[in-house]
């Protein structure tokens, strides 16, 4: 069997890319990164990484490539159109770790086999927060001697890693549902704020209350807080939860799945960023309520 790839090339050094990627090269792994940002591969050359001027460039005779980059459109123009995975070594393994609907990823996954290479289907969950401190959940969808192969790269980058199923794609479904469960929780929290503020009540008492109830969940104590903030720092932008229950719709479509839930919370974030507020942090998906509600949205 292969030996754990050494040599990774890393695409997608953003908000959540650029720590996952410094934590590979704190694992030894021999990191080249690439993103259209010259700072942001500058910023990997200072953590010990190398840079390259293009996708191809960082891929060439590369052992892995790591794809962090925003959709599945994002990771065909690295791979096919841009040439990264030509330039790869024979038998590389490509870990897409974009959220992604679950068919395109099937689709992606036979391209790249059919090259000779090996894909694992690997979505991640946790944020900015879990990418710098290595605590990632990701979700695998592989056949067992591939994740077996992939298993150190990923684990240098997050500390929950399951083996979800034996066939690209099923990682992804996975993220697919998580992806609803968050969402609908933040909308959830978002309306029932709404409600109490209309009634007079104060929200930060109403959220310190229902954090200790059978009310609670992961989301309304880490959101809740933010919603009172004027412009909270991004963690994740509206404008993901736009895309991520687009994806979660999709893929109910796909299965003849209802989905009903799912589809309030997308419109209430579509809402958000139709209102100028797209770049914003999630927990403001409450400013669509507020405005729905006639509530001033720097009325917190």
């Amino acid at each position: 069997m292969p030996t754990t790839p050494k040599s990774i090339a890393f695409i997608g050094l953003g908000a959540m890319g650029a720590p996952m990627a410094e934590n590979l090269v704190k694992r030894q792994f021999r990191v080249t990164g690439f993103d259209m940002r010259a700072s942001a591969r500058e910023a990997l050359v200072t953590a010990g990484g190398h840079d390259a001027g293009s996708a191809m460039d960082a891929a060439a005779g590369a052992e892995a490539l790591v794809l962090m980059v925003v959709n599945a459109a994002q990771a065909r123009s690295v791979l096919f159109e841009a040439g990264a995975l030509a330039a790869l070594a024979p038998g590389a393994v490509v870990m897409l770790m974009a959220t992604c609907p679950p068919g395109e990823v099937e689709a992606i996954a036979a391209e790249v086999e059919r090259s000779g290479r090996r894909f694992v289907d690997s979505p991640v969950s946790g944020g900015v927060v879990g990418a710098r401190a290595a605590t990632l959940t990701i979700m695998v969808g592989a056949p067992d001697e591939t994740f077996a192969l992939a298993r150190p790269v990923l684990e240098a980058m997050g500390d929950k890693v399951f083996h979800v199923g034996q066939k690209a794609g099923q990682g992804a479904v996975v993220k697919t549902v998580n992806q609803l469960l968050c969402g609908v929780h933040i909308a959830a929290a978002a309306e029932a704020l709404s409600l109490a503020e209309k009634a007079g009540v104060d929200g930060r008492l109403l959220f310190e209350i229902m954090g200790g109830s059978a009310a609670s969940s992961w989301m309304l104590k880490d959101r809740g807080p933010r919603m009172h903030e004027p412009d909270p720092a991004v963690t994740s932008a509206v404008d993901i939860f736009v895309k991520d229950l687009g994806i979660v719709l999709d893929a109910g479509r796909a299965a003849r799945t209802a989905l009903p839930l799912a589809a309030a919370a997308h419109q209430m974030f579509l809402a958000t960023s139709g209102l100028g507020h797209g770049g914003r942090d999630d927990s403001q998906v409450v400013r669509a309520y507020r405005a729905l509600n006639a509530k001033p949205a720097n009325d917190a």
